[in-house]
């Protein structure tokens, strides 16, 4: 499926960079962590569409450190 000439796993990889990315403009470290979460979970979904281990083991170890200071330690 493409879209201007571009495919869906296309696409979902530019939303992934363009999530991490914009998440480094963010002050409040809390809004840092949750739209990076949002880029490394389409970096997952991406990472599963290319069948690629390394992309979804290290978006996985950072969302999931992101989560934790999201919500278990908040401070």
């Amino acid at each position: 499926m493409d879209f201007l000439g571009i495919t869906l796993t296309e696409w979902i990889g530019y939303m992934a960079s363009a999530g991490v990315l914009i998440s480094f403009f963010m002050r409040n470290i809390r809004t840092l962590r949750l739209i990076n979460s949002i880029g490394c979970i389409f970096f997952i979904i991406y990472g599963i569409l290319l069948n690629s281990i390394p992309i979804i083991i290290t978006n996985v170890a950072i969302a999931l450190v992101n989560f934790y200071y999201l919500f278990i330690k908040k401070n």
